[in-house]
């Protein structure tokens, strides 16, 4: 491994065991193993908080991954390595100010090294590394009021946000393209394709609001504008009032059935949305669905079983890289006697790129990933990827990647 990278990987896992040794140190370590959070709940501290009304949550991602062969260079040795962490602090505005059915939202990232594997020697369009987001600090990339209306079946969220996700509809994901089993690559499948639909040119954390309607039961509706110029790593206020006003609508609507079978309910979302960019005057449809297919046990809270997933989405070839794409996967949890919390997922995607851009191929991966509960506080996950032709380029080999992730709730 090079020298900064072994830089980086020290830094991050000093700051791991100096935290964790202060928590150890205050609250001991005979229950290291059944706590919730490494450091449990940094000394009782977040407890307290919670009791006033705010929540927090940090965490941190440590992704190792090694290419076997293929790819846009012969170069293995750079970004082989990267990390991120998480801080979220959500404060009931209710507890705090009076302000009745409302609550804030902050979120704050960083990130190392500057380069990961897929920029130095992989090439893919789609991403091999959905959590590599570069060289940053601290950021601020979310600060969000959500606003609770008509007996909780309309809700109003504004300000710095990503647009992706956070509503959710009878315990599935909704708005917009949001996914049961694909949505999140700290835990879930790592490549950029299984995380969003590449078709859609979502903009970064940036200055926005969603509307969520939910009368009850299974069916809703959302409709979302976002800064399309956005940079999260500033306030937003410049790219969208300083001159540029272009500005990304997205809406979407969708039921969430839940089907009956004799080992308990199935929860399933199904999703159809449409989007329009001002900066091309370009628009573009998506849909993605997943459902449970299977339960091992008819307890509500119990989620062990077979759940499939797919995404489609459609865009102008002339305008984006990417002209049609789907994708389709499914998971397992609780495959195994005794690993009732481990959770095995495949899935495929491919992408039909612009010959008008110059590309010469689709591009399509293969992951597969086996995610172990070591504790409640951390998982290990060992991910395989397999490439075809990396970059849209037919003239580049196929790539294989090996890569273990940690997550550590701390």
């Amino acid at each position: 491994m090079p020298r900064t990278e072994n830089i980086y990987t020290g830094i991050s896992l000093a700051i791991v065991i100096v935290i964790s040794l202060t928590a150890v140190g205050s609250t001991g370590a005979s229950d290291l193993w059944d706590r919730e959070t490494l450091t449990h709940g940094l000394g009782g501290h977040v407890d307290k908080a919670a009791e006033s009304g705010v929540d927090v949550a940090i965490g941190i991602t440590e992704i190792y991954q090694h290419k076997l062969d293929g790819g846009s260079s012969g170069n293995t040795d750079h970004g082989r390595h990267t990390g991120s962490y998480d801080v979220e602090l959500e404060f009931d505005i209710d507890r705090l100010l009076g302000w009745k059915n409302a609550f804030l939202y902050v979120h704050a990232e960083g990130s190392w090294p500057r380069n990961d594997l897929d920029s130095s020697s992989v090439g893919s369009i789609m991403g091999i590394n959905g959590d590599a987001a570069g060289n940053r600090t601290v950021d601020v990339t979310e600060v969000w009021i959500e606003q609770t209306l008509l007996s909780d079946m309309l809700l109003i969220r504004a300000g710095k946000l990503d647009i992706t996700g956070g509503f959710v509809c009878q315990g599935c994901p909704v708005t917009f393209d949001g996914s049961l089993f694909a949505n999140d690559e700290t835990t879930q499948f790592l490549n950029g394709a299984m995380v969003n639909n590449p078709t859609i040119p979502f903009p970064a954390q940036g200055l926005g609001a969603i509307l969520h309607f939910n009368p009850g039961g299974s069916w809703y509706a959302s409709i979302g504008v976002a800064d399309a110029l956005a940079d999260p790593r500033q306030t937003g206020f410049r790219t969208t009032f300083g001159g540029g006003n272009e500005q990304f609508y997205v809406a979407e609507t969708g039921i969430t059935p839940i089907l009956d079978s004799a080992d308990g309910k199935l929860m399933g979302a199904y999703r159809i949305g449409v989007w329009r960019e001002t900066s091309t005057e370009k628009m573009g449809f998506y849909f993605t669905c997943d459902q449970m297919l299977t339960k091992e046990d008819p307890d509500p809270e119990d989620t062990q079983g077979l759940g499939v997933f797919a995404r489609y989405g459609h865009t102008d070839e002339q305008t984006y890289d990417i002209e049609t794409f789907w994708s389709i996967g499914c998971q397992y949890q609780g495959l195994f006697e005794g690993r009732d919390n481990d959770i095995l997922a495949l899935g495929y995607a491919t992408g039909d790129f612009s010959a008008i851009a110059g590309y010469t191929a689709d591009e399509s991966i293969l992951e597969c990933y086996y995610n172990i509960l070591l504790a409640p506080w951390i998982s290990v996950s060992p991910i395989f990827q397999y490439v075809s032709r990396p970059g849209g380029d037919v003239t580049i080999n196929d790539v294989t990647v090996l890569g273990i992730r940690a997550q550590i709730a701390l």
